[in-house]
């Protein structure tokens, strides 16, 4: 690990799991595993029986499906309501997105989980395809959501790793956007994706693999939703990720290249400078996907700070199987919950 990396950081965290739990690559597993499915989902089953679609108008003919529980029992105390987004290829319903919204729910917390464009299944929403410098829709859809559906109450965001990305550069717009943010936590945020790019491909065969397959599922569902529109033929024959990105980069986007698109999105350098919102991101040393010299490489305004842990793999943090992991009661506390 880079040593220049650890004073850039808030200092160690306390996440302390068995020997046996400490490796990087079962961290990053366990978030979105199918072991956790039946336990998370019963235990979901409340807040998800209260949810409530909602499609948001984020402007330009662009609609963002959500999610929206409302507590019959808000929480005692004034709690601002929370917005969870998910990574990319994940949905509003992956596992670590419905773990942690039964969590804040079952605190009185309100909690909005939002898709992407073209994640989930609303690949027929919108004809343009996905990519990750779609960031106007996402301040249109966090204003929608806060304007039309929670009557102008403060936000509190919360994205896990393209997720957090997009968080956090919602956060840097909030002024000029005029939205109304509490706080903001970033779990693994994307920091720049040329090296994210690099460490999918060069590292754990198993990473480029999944991600490819599950992009190619999501292209075909697109596909199947606009058939005068694409033709993903090609490109399903493609397994390296950076050649199908560099691709569909050329075809569907107006970046002049592959470079152009992937630093468009990049949170380094000065893109967080004017971030006011207090704002918290939470990564490893260890993450396989995010490499962790980017920490050294952003902005530091006064908003920002960064929790940085030995252990916890991408999305990861589990000190122990069963009940609440360590990311989830640091991040309920942080929103002003209660839990232990």
């Amino acid at each position: 690990m880079n040593s220049a990396v650890l004073p850039s950081a808030a200092g160690q965290e306390d996440l302390q799991p068995a020997p046996w739990l400490r490796n990087r690559h079962l961290q990053s597993m366990l978030a979105s595993t199918s072991w956790r499915r039946l336990r998370v989902l019963a235990r979901a089953r409340p807040m998800m029986v209260a949810a409530q679609e909602r499609l948001l108008e984020c402007g330009e003919g662009v609609r963002l499906q959500c999610f929206l529980s409302i507590p019959a029992e808000p929480a005692p105390r004034r709690a601002a309501p929370v917005l969870l987004l998910h990574g990319w290829e994940g949905s509003a319903d992956s596992l670590y997105v419905l773990s942690l919204a039964q969590l804040l729910y079952a605190q009185g917390f309100s909690v909005a989980r939002l898709n992407l464009r073209d994640h989930g299944e609303t690949h027929h929403l919108n004809r343009e395809l996905f990519h990750s410098c779609r960031l106007p829709e996402v301040v249109g859809a966090v204003g929608a959501l806060q304007r039309d559906h929670l009557g102008g109450q403060p936000l509190q965001l919360v994205g896990f790793s393209l997720g957090g990305n997009f968080m956090l550069r919602v956060a840097a717009q909030a002024r000029a956007a005029q939205l109304e943010l509490a706080r903001v936590i970033a779990v693994s945020p994307v920091l720049e994706p040329a090296d994210t790019l690099v460490a999918l491909q060069r590292g754990f065969p198993g990473y480029e693999l999944y991600f490819v397959r599950k992009w190619l599922r999501s292209l075909r569902k697109k596909q199947a939703a606009w058939p005068d529109t694409y033709d993903f033929s090609a490109v399903s024959r493609m397994r390296d990720l950076k050649v199908m990105t560099a691709e569909l980069v050329r075809r569907y986007t107006d970046f002049p290249a592959l470079e152009d698109y992937l630093n468009g999105y990049a949170i380094t350098g000065q893109r967080l400078a004017r971030l006011e919102v207090p704002s918290n991101i939470i990564t490893s040393l260890d993450d396989p996907i995010i490499p962790v010299g980017g920490l050294a490489r952003l902005a530091r305004p006064a908003a920002l700070s960064v929790t940085l842990s030995r252990y916890g793999g991408h999305c990861g943090f589990f000190g122990r199987l069963r009940g609440p992991t360590w990311l989830e009661r640091r991040i309920v506390r942080q929103l002003g919950g209660e839990l232990p």
